[in-house]
């Protein structure tokens, strides 16, 4: 007798031909799901959610140099963008200027290059920070990105209370996943708190951190690794803050989430269903949490790049949609549609307004902002949430049991799972036991590549980011810079509040490699043990 087929989730979930009431015994609506906009918002953050604000639209998009992204920034918002998602090369990822022979061959090759204030302001030139939300993924040099951004808009009359958007900041999924660490962890993590501290105090409408799982799903976790992951990494920023003697509610309202959104259709919205359910759970049960606003788990989903193979990009369309309407249907607040050849390039207009548009469609024509949570009550999507729950929490206990998340992180043992499962995953690719339509299966071997226009930087990026750079150097008060960044060293050594002396270094145009070369010095650099 053959074996039965075996029909599971993206994160090993058995998945039953049919579901009934059975499968949810003892299920209460009231302590399981409620209304949206009340405790313990399973069903979403706000009461009326899309019905009384869409979700905000955003691309990732950096270019070269900063007029360039200025160019295609106010393509995009005149478009009908909502929000801006700034995207940084990696030698403004990892504090080195553009004139650094370590990085030339790097500067403005994957987002914009920035250096100085002067790049920043040319970078929002005609664009009214005041009424526009910026977010940047940005995480090492996130204190000196956020202080030029602070220094900009204070130039164009902004008040602090007005200034808007999240710095992603979060430092432990860069020792985990992405690796553009700078610092020692302990120190990182103090430079990531000093961003929340100031900005609870000063710029209160700022998302200062932007706790990211998507980083570990693109490494190869699933969704309850993910979910585990960036709770613990949520619970150990809150911890760090309140040794500050900073309320919980004063700067949790404003902890915001990044999570990944796949193409496991009814898994990845039962996963943000679930994610705010156990955020409200730990905000209330574990913090003692009074203010509602601090139970929210703020959301921004981000269609991935793993999934969308260079191989038939068109095809890429269709998962993107699909991404994007997971995201609306899991109740996120800020949705990252990825244009169809991120996959083979930086995304030419065109792809991004397709991106855009997509999401446009969405919001306008299908339907679906209609309703508030229109998949609550399915009983295979309330076995999922409920399942996704149990298994986080149990995976949270067992990163407890094996000495804590930051443990777990420089032993490598997360690593490990991580790998191990991605590692899984591609044997089931190659061996075709999971379809990649257009990559495994369904694909045409006697078709020739498809030949799609490419986004090409302009070979004199680097040129130009040197001649701006020196013409800054030149034109500044040099004495000022000396004594601002004298300043951000004795910060760092007396381990106060960074953000007030970069914030005066970049208004006087130190550079961001004078300001991390300063901090280098005093405090150091990561080496990551060897992990096997």
């Amino acid at each position: 007798m053959a074996e039965e087929k075996k029909f599971v989730t993206e994160s090993g979930i058995l998945v039953k031909s049919v579901y009934t009431p059975k499968d949810l015994p003892g299920w209460d609506y009231e302590k399981q799901l409620g209304l949206p906009g009340h405790y313990p918002y399973t069903r979403g953050v706000y009461e009326t959610m899309y019905r009384g604000k869409t979700w905000t639209m955003r691309l990732y998009s950096g270019l070269a140099t900063a007029e360039e992204s200025n160019q295609r920034y106010k393509y995009l918002l005149s478009q009908g963008q909502t929000g801006l998602s700034v995207a940084l090369d990696l030698p403004t990822q990892l504090g080195y200027d553009s004139d650094d022979a370590l990085v030339e061959d790097e500067v403005g090759r994957i987002g914009v290059a920035i250096d100085t204030l002067a790049d920043m302001e040319s970078l929002f030139d005609g664009i009214n920070l005041g009424q526009i939300s910026t977010s940047f993924t940005i995480n090492s040099t996130a204190i000196i990105l956020l202080a030029m951004y602070v220094a900009a808009a204070l130039k164009q009359g902004v008040p602090l209370n007005q200034i808007s958007g999240t710095t992603q900041n979060d430092m432990v999924k860069e020792f985990l996943a992405r690796k553009t660490y700078i610092f020692p962890m302990e120190d990182s993590l103090r430079i990531s708190v000093d961003i929340i501290e100031f900005c609870a105090k000063n710029i209160p409408k700022w998302n200062p951190i932007n706790i990211a799982g998507y980083h570990i799903r693109e490494s190869g976790a699933d969704s309850v690794q993910e979910l585990g992951t960036i709770m613990k990494t949520a619970i150990l920023i809150a911890e760090e803050t309140l040794k500050r003697d900073v309320d919980i509610d004063t700067f949790a309202p404003r902890l915001s989430f990044e999570l990944w959104t796949g193409t496991d259709f009814f898994e990845e919205v039962a996963k943000y269903r679930a994610a705010r359910r156990i955020w409200a759970h730990i905000m209330k049960e574990q913090f003692g949490a009074k203010n509602p606003k601090s139970m929210l788990f703020r959301v921004f989903a981000g269609g991935n790049g793993i999934t969308l193979p260079a191989q038939e990009p068109f095809n890429n369309i269709v998962r993107v949609t699909m991404q994007s309407l997971i995201s609306a249907l899991g109740g996120a607040q800020a949705i990252h549609a990825p244009a169809y050849d991120e996959a083979i390039a930086t995304p030419t207009q065109e792809s991004a307004l397709l991106a855009l548009r997509t999401q446009q469609i969405l919001a306008c024509e299908s339907g679906i902002t209609k309703t508030v949570d229109p998949l609550a009550g399915s009983y295979y999507v309330e076995f999922l949430t409920d399942e996704l729950e149990k298994r986080t929490w149990a995976y949270m206990r067992e990163i407890d049991e094996q000495g804590g998340l930051i443990h777990g992180i420089t032993t490598g043992s997360i690593q490990r799972q991580v790998q191990n499962r991605a590692y899984e995953m591609e044997r089931k690719i190659q061996s075709g036991e999971k379809v990649m339509v257009g990559v495994n299966k369904y694909h045409d071997r006697n078709s020739k590549n498809v030949d799609i226009p490419i986004y090409q930087a302009d070979d004199s990026v680097l040129k130009k980011q040197k001649a701006r750079l020196g013409e800054v150097r030149r034109m500044r008060d040099g004495k000022k810079v000396s004594a601002s960044l004298a300043q951000v060293r004795h910060a760092a050594k007396k381990k106060v509040n960074l953000f007030p002396s970069v914030l005066e270094a970049v208004q006087n145009y130190a550079t961001i490699g004078e300001i991390t070369g300063v901090l280098r010095e005093e405090i150091g650099e990561y080496d990551e043990p060897p992990i096997f």
